[in-house]
């Protein structure tokens, strides 16, 4: 088991590392040539600037029994097909019973914008959200 990050825009980098270190898992983080990770323990995989360019490395990558950390549906529905687990940074387990509705949802506010219309934007990150991450990240780590 790896656990690979969706990293350019990830606010929990620190606790994957915490929890990676003391189950001994290798950490893969994806990011473009814009950002720079040194954490001292994952190997940071650097692509080029590019539209979707990190998501197919990581995808790519992905193998069965993996965890994949990101907040992009596309992503995870990709990972969840090659047998790989998901969640994103706020938690939320991503599994077939959930991802048809995700990128459906996905689909319609994307129609909203090109129509110039309004869409809420994410909220601020709370410490629960960062509990609620840390809690399922080794829910799928004992799968």
């Amino acid at each position: 088991m790896n656990i690979l990050v969706d990293a350019d825009a990830c606010p929990v980098k620190s606790i994957i590392i915490k929890i990676a270190r003391e189950k001994n898992i290798k950490v893969f983080m994806f990011i473009d040539t814009s950002h720079i990770i040194d954490d001292g323990y994952s190997t940071t995989v650097t692509v080029d600037q590019g539209r979707d360019s990190v998501d197919i490395a990581l995808i790519n990558k992905v193998s069965k029994g993996d965890v994949v950390v990101t907040q992009d549906f596309g992503v995870a529905a990709m990972a969840l097909a090659k047998g790989a687990s998901a969640l994103n940074q706020n938690g939320l387990i991503y599994s077939n019973d959930n991802i048809d509705r995700l990128l459906f949802e996905r689909h319609i506010s994307q129609k909203v914008r090109r129509s110039k219309g309004r869409v809420s934007g994410p909220r601020k990150r709370t410490k629960e959200d960062d509990e609620r991450f840390e809690d399922a990240l080794r829910r799928l780590i004992i799968i």
